[in-house]
């Protein structure tokens, strides 16, 4: 029965969730709009990888690139083009859903050029171009939330743009994304301009962080001894626990403080996005980073496979705020145990911005290629 689909339970307890990558294919198979249907989704993330592996792997889009390559087209304008062509495509799709929730669901998320991570001026200038080809109020544009970036989140918000910010992992930084947010969201009310439309999500990568501590947790369980016993105890539970604790930041700042007069305008709070959600470790469950983080107004983006997996065996509840307290000992006893949490998170988020460039310039290789009319 469609009523017991546990993708649709999870509306209930106030989470949406998003597909974390879109083809042309699914598009034309109708593979995508069924997802809306049956399962409820209520968003979809493009990044320049997906594509890349799409006009490896795939035909779906051989014809517009020969199309392109014929009019002269740069590799960055094909990939705008295609990209572009998909997301308005698919927002289209999600019309609907947005129209009849009030602008609060059905997004599709457009990455700004990853090169840019570093360039203040240079991504809201882009960012500025591509909301502007795109045209419809259903679309965010990514911004990757470095410190160069917050500047940048400030004056799209300002600007009335829909923005994703992308790569967040450590607490800190997050604060420093919501802050931005919120001072967008005052200067365009100091602008006399309206705020009520405007949407956007930070995007809290989580398996990353597990990926990266816990083999320094197994070589202290390994050791032995009192740190490797601590160790057992928290192995596989620091996403989890920063989530959690992201979560608190969040009601704190959008519920409870400067954003309140905000609010009373109209306006809305960003919302807590779970990315890097499929499980990396085959010992951890497949439903890993579902199952603890269901919680009222926030997203979760997931791969296809996380997807299928919890509709066949998720179990929904609201689980979000259980355990926070125990989230926070699993940060303390990191600490103990000579892991800086912060360091762990910066070095995400750097290595972070060097995996999308390398995505990014493997497409555009692979696009350039295409351009001279070779195979690749």
């Amino acid at each position: 029965m469609i009523d017991e689909n546990p993708l649709l339970k999870l509306q209930e307890y106030g989470q949406s969730i998003w597909l974390d990558f879109i083809r042309r294919g699914m598009l034309e198979s109708g593979k995508l709009k069924q997802l809306i249907e049956e399962d409820g989704l209520r968003g979809v993330t493009v990044n320049p990888s997906i594509l890349d592996e799409a006009i490896r792997e795939t035909d779906d889009y051989e014809e517009a690139l020969e199309a392109l390559a014929a009019e002269g087209k740069t590799p960055r304008e094909m990939y705008e083009t295609l990209a572009i062509g998909d997301v308005q495509r698919a927002a289209d799709l999600f019309r609907p859903t947005y129209d009849r929730t009030d602008g609060h669901h059905g997004f599709v998320s457009l990455e700004v050029s990853p090169r840019l991570a570093y360039d203040t001026e240079g991504t809201v200038q882009r960012v500025r171009y591509l909301w502007q080809k795109l045209n419809r109020p259903n679309v965010m544009i990514k911004v990757p939330g470095t410190e160069e970036g917050l500047p940048a989140i400030q004056q799209l918000t300002a600007d009335g743009i829909n923005v994703n910010v992308t790569l967040l992992f450590g607490l800190p930084r997050y604060r420093q994304v919501a802050k931005a947010y919120i001072q967008g969201i005052e200067e365009r009310l100091s602008a006399g301009k309206p705020v009520d439309r405007i949407a956007s999500v930070a995007s809290f990568f989580l398996s990353r962080i597990n990926v990266l501590v816990d083999p320094m947790l197994e070589e202290m369980i390994a050791a032995g001894g009192t740190d490797g016993e601590k160790a057992a105890r928290i192995r596989g539970d620091a996403a989890i626990a920063s989530a959690k604790l992201a979560y608190q930041i969040c009601k704190q700042v959008f519920e409870e403080g400067r954003f309140r007069a905000a609010a009373n305008q109209g306006a809305r709070g960003q919302r807590l996005l779970w990315a890097s959600t499929s499980t990396k470790n085959p010992e951890y469950s497949d439903i890993k980073y579902v199952e603890p983080l269901i919680g009222e107004n926030t997203v979760n983006t997931l791969p296809l496979r996380t997807i299928d997996a919890y509709r066949d065996h998720g179990g929904p509840a609201p689980r979000l705020e259980e355990g926070v307290a125990e989230a926070r000992k699993t940060l303390q006893i990191l600490g103990e145990l000579g892991i800086d949490i912060d360091e762990v998170t910066q070095q995400l988020e750097d290595e972070g911005v060097e995996k999308f460039v390398k995505s990014y310039d493997q497409l555009m290789e692979e696009l350039e290629k295409r351009a001279k009319g070779s195979s690749g």
